[in-house]
């Protein structure tokens, strides 16, 4: 009976691991068909013309990417900073660290186009940036915090406490504690936190239409209007008359782009976690014997 129930068990879970991958897989190969007919040099190096019909989208992706690097730069720093602070809070069931938790989990429930309305008067308006790659990025900034600090705090809790005493045991002060130790074992976790915060801002359209503005020219500076590549493909496949092929085209790439930078990220944290593990174990098998 019960290794007729396991089988069962088996049986769902790999039905259902299977399934998830096949809709996945129909998806990518679904964009890549109809729009690797479209993909070319030209695509990828020239400006767009006749409504984005002919040409390519290069202004369109260094708008991207400088979109995405100011999110990044913005909101890395201080997510890795508030959960640390969280993280220190463990033991207490409330207090301030439970209050800010739970802003956080409805911070990360509130729907984009608020986020793009708030941006829009408060970067665009309020700070006088206007439309700009600025105030998009720090608008995404805004929406990846909630994923970046909830996955970055579970991973540093999830370092085992023997670690911690080990260390207090060899005499290392708590900031060393916990760049050479903590940060190293959480940082698969805080790159898997890192690849969804990726995710949703390359995926983001409604929030940067509100903050980066919709032109296709190139930007001349952060202070300059850019169109993120998700916006390119919502105006060409809901504005623009035979735009279909050009919007699969982009889409094919953006998959493309974000399968690269979660691979690259993945691949870059575990060395990194690797070599800083390493050092922390040289240092302190050298401070056992001093």
């Amino acid at each position: 009976m019960n290794s007729l129930t396991d089988r069962l068990v088996s049986l769902m879970i790999g039905s259902a691991a299977a399934l998830v991958a096949a809709v996945l897989g129909w998806v990518l190969l679904d964009i890549l068909y109809r729009g690797i007919g479209d993909l070319s040099w030209e695509f990828l190096a020239q400006p767009p013309e006749d409504a984005g019909r002919s040409g390519g989208i290069a202004p369109i992706i260094v708008s991207t990417m400088l979109i995405l690097m100011v999110a990044l730069i913005a909101a890395v720093p201080l997510s890795l900073s508030a959960a640390a602070a969280l993280a220190q809070q463990r033991h207490r069931r409330f207090g301030w660290a439970w209050i800010a938790s739970r802003c956080l989990d409805v911070l990360a429930a509130v729907p984009s186009v608020v986020f793009g309305l708030f941006g829009n008067a408060f970067f665009c308006v309020a700070l006088g940036m206007g439309y700009s790659i600025l105030a998009g990025g720090l608008t995404l900034a805004c929406m990846i915090l909630p994923i970046l600090i909830h996955t970055t705090e579970h991973g540093l809790r999830a370092v085992p406490a023997d670690y911690h005493y080990a260390a207090a045991s060899l005499g290392l002060s708590r900031t060393t504690t916990f760049f050479r130790i903590t940060l190293p074992a959480a940082l698969p976790a805080i790159a898997a936190g890192l690849v969804l915060g990726i995710g949703r801002a390359l995926a983001e359209t409604a929030a940067l239409i509100f903050t980066a503005g919709y032109v296709t020219r190139q930007p001349e500076s952060l202070m300059g209007s850019g169109r993120s590549m998700s916006v390119h493909i919502f105006d060409m496949a809901m504005n623009v008359p035979a735009g279909d092929g050009r919007a699969n085209a982009t889409a094919a790439l953006l998959v493309a782009m974000l399968l690269i930078i979660n691979a690259a990220a993945m691949s870059l944290a575990s060395k990194a976690s690797a070599k800083l593990s390493g050092q922390t174990a040289e240092d302190m098998n050298s401070r056992q014997y001093v």
